[in-house]
């Protein structure tokens, strides 16, 4: 049966059957992957983006983001989720992430949720990122998700613990009125942290049993890393990424063609003004190939 959000996959191989049965949990599932990228060609990039002095500059995260949404675009099985032991495959490719509205330990924090089109490229992720962050940074606005759990922990304990047990059951077995969750990250197709925004290193953020995100991306602090390249080891400007995937919505094969992808993207960074659904060439393929 489907749901509001995905379509129901009747018919897989044998084992991606099974799994969710042997290995019910999300979180029991987790792969962790990490890599890291030249930002060479991506920070001259930005600088080519940015020469016209546009009011909200073009950055990294903005070209990570394009880059993840464009893997998961071509790649079909990156938009599979798994719920309630069934597979899903997603209606839409979207992205979540946190955006911290002052760098203060007590500075709020909001959610954002981006739900591309096909269509898309590089400019129109930056547009949708900055209207967002715009509306985000206003220290009086709450996003719909926090509010929701706002009025929750108002409400006497006695009350808001068992109706947040019934909500968490409801969503478990594919129940939830859409509504509580269309701003919720963890229904997003990835979330991503941007630890280098806040001066920290790359590293690995846990899958979540509630919701349908399978991804989960950390981006570290960009600096100074060693590269092999013509059996030499060279020292440029870079960043390391941290994926965690759930395992068992493909094989390794699959995610490794995925991750060199991504890879390309960023250091080739002129086809993330290419639209998302955009399929690669046999040259490209070969250097991915080649990784």
């Amino acid at each position: 049966m489907d749901r509001f959000d995905a379509k129901y996959l009747k018919k897989c191989d044998s084992m991606h059957f099974i799994m969710p049965f042997m290995f019910p949990d999300r979180c029991d599932n987790q792969a962790f992957f990490t890599f890291q990228i030249d930002l060479t060609n991506l920070n001259e990039y930005i600088k080519k983006k940015n020469a016209d002095g546009p009011d909200y500059k073009y950055n990294m995260f903005q070209c990570i983001v394009t880059a993840a949404l464009k893997i998961i675009t071509l790649r079909s099985k990156l938009s599979i989720f798994i719920k309630d032991r069934k597979m899903y495959s997603r209606n839409e490719v979207s992205a979540a992430f946190t955006v911290k509205q002052e760098f203060k330990d007590d500075g709020g924090e909001v959610l954002a949720f981006i739900h591309s089109k096909p269509e898309w490229n590089i400019d129109d992720v930056h547009n949708e990122l900055r209207r967002q962050l715009l509306k985000l940074k206003d220290k009086s606005y709450v996003d719909e998700s926090t509010g929701f759990m706002d009025k929750f922990n108002i409400l006497p304990k006695f009350i808001s613990r068992p109706v947040l047990r019934f909500v968490c059951w409801l969503e478990k077995h594919n129940l939830i009125p859409p509504a509580l969750v269309e701003t919720d990250p963890y229904h997003s197709s990835i979330v991503l942290a941007n630890l280098g925004s806040i001066g920290l290193p790359d590293g690995y953020h846990h899958l979540t049993n509630w919701g349908t995100t399978s991804m989960f991306l950390v981006i570290g602090k960009s600096d100074i890393m060693p590269f092999f390249e013509n059996n030499k080891t060279v020292f440029k400007e870079g960043v390391k990424l941290g994926f965690t995937i759930d395992e068992r919505i493909a094989d390794g094969y699959y995610f490794s063609k995925s991750i060199k992808m991504l890879q390309l993207f960023l250091e080739q960074p002129e086809l993330l003004d290419r639209p998302l659904n955009e399929k690669l060439s046999d040259e490209l393929w070969q250097k991915i190939n080649m990784k």
